[in-house]
């Protein structure tokens, strides 16, 4: 959420900053309802130290003996008032935490202006390498060596799940103890976390309510499926007030992550690169608010190392305003490069929310020496998508043959082997 007093102070630049982004809220709107929640909150207010002012009155005049009458109807008709007044305040309340949940975090200074084709290349790394035959897609080599299958999967159910056998699994699982491994080597905490989540689980994290079409429902107990472990890790510590000195809090996550893909039908039906539950291992940091964009240059630095020490080329992309996460004021796009789509493609996005997370969790800290608890700054990062890693890893250490070697960093998680053919699995 944003800052109302900021918006109220800064509304040019605030609905400015709305319009890169393409939002579609009513910024009036929420100015009108923000201006009537205080102002009656101020009335009420008084009216409360009318009443209270009033009732000491009465109570004294009682004791002395005399008569309170015509206090009894004045405290009645401020308590009816209050009453009245109180009402208003929540329907008031109601339609504008409606409104406030609409409102993207509003963009760096840093971020181009546009949608996705104002995205911005930061840097590459790695030289893809240059094949003297055709390359395959993953899903041709996963089919032909074993390790890979749509069809059953679909028969447990439906389009967009996966089934990995053999080497394929160990690979997967070697690149989630890989990945573990390296960011616990860099401070990141490691967790195991809820997969079910409560709706204000979600909406503390950003996906509610503006994702609640995508989330998958466990209606009957009131939970969600998570679609990132980022939405288990922002809410670790909703409510809580952190000491400065205890700053920063870094945590990585392995789990399933579940979406529906709402209105992505007909895009990346082939293969994995989108679908209903994939793995990923998530990076989640709670800084301190002047700290936070030099935290993003290194979670996305810590991101990049997985793809280094693996030997993939790839590629670093700043998002535009109207393209990049909802909930950030800045997001990096790491794009891994694909032989057999002759381009590079998401494989993590890491992203600076800045308060606007913590914001919706009341999550606090509070620097020593004393003074007012402040907002925390949270930032995430895929580090990485496991199923996307797996399938770079097979298109760009494919062979003439249809094997596949396998990167030296992944080989003492898979007992030294050193290649994968269809013997083998």
């Amino acid at each position: 959420m944003l800052d109302p007093k900021y918006v109220r102070e800064h509304e040019a630049e605030v609905r400015r900053a709305l319009e890169n982004c393409r939002s579609k809220v009513d910024l009036s709107l929420y100015l009108d309802l923000e201006r009537r929640r205080r102002d009656l909150t101020v009335s009420v207010d008084k009216r409360k130290a009318r009443l209270n002012q009033a009732s000491e009155e009465m109570a004294r005049m009682k004791k002395e003996g005399k008569d309170i009458t015509p206090y009894q109807a004045k405290l009645k008709e401020l308590s009816d008032e209050i009453k009245q007044m109180d009402t208003e305040i929540a329907s008031v309340e109601k339609d504008f935490r409606e409104i406030e949940l609409q409102a993207c975090n509003l963009p760096h200074e840093s971020v181009p202006v546009g949608g996705e084709e104002a995205n911005q290349e930061v840097r590459k790394v790695g030289e893809p390498r240059k094949l003297d035959f055709k390359p395959k897609s993953h899903d041709e080599l996963g089919a032909a060596l074993g390790i890979l299958d749509f069809e059953r999967a679909a028969k447990i159910s439906g389009a967009r799940f996966f089934t990995l056998s053999g080497l394929g699994a160990r690979l997967e699982r070697a690149l989630m103890n890989f990945m573990l491994d390296l960011h616990a080597g860099k401070g990141y905490r490691e967790m195991v976390v809820p997969h079910l989540v409560n709706y204000q689980s979600m909406e503390t994290s950003g996906q509610f309510p503006k994702f609640i079409d995508q989330a998958f429902a466990v209606e009957k107990d009131g939970f969600y499926l998570i679609p990132t472990a980022e939405v288990s890790l922002a809410n670790l510590h909703r409510g809580e007030t952190f000491p400065a000195a205890s700053l920063p809090r870094k945590y990585a996550a392995f789990t399933p992550c579940y979406r529906r893909e709402a209105g992505s039908y007909g895009k990346d039906t082939k293969g994995l690169i989108r679908l209903h539950q994939f793995n990923k291992v998530e990076l989640f940091q709670f800084v301190e608010a002047d700290k936070s964009m030099e935290a993003l240059e290194q979670l996305t630095a810590d991101a990049e190392d997985v793809l280094k020490n693996l030997g993939l080329p790839y590629r670093v992309v700043v998002l535009a305003t109207a393209d990049k996460s909802f909930s950030s004021v800045k997001t990096y796009d790491l794009e891994v490069w694909l032989p057999s789509q002759n381009t590079y493609r998401e494989i993590s996005s890491c992203s600076n929310c800045t308060d606007f997370q913590a914001r919706r969790g009341a999550i606090k800290y509070k620097k020593e020496g004393g003074g007012k608890p402040e907002l925390v700054h949270t930032l995430n990062g895929s580090g990485l998508a496991v199923g996307r890693t797996w399938l770079a890893i097979l298109e760009n250490y494919q062979q003439a043959d249809g094997t596949v070697l396998i990167p030296e960093a992944l080989q003492p998680y898979l007992g030294g082997l050193k290649v994968i053919t269809p013997a083998q699995s």
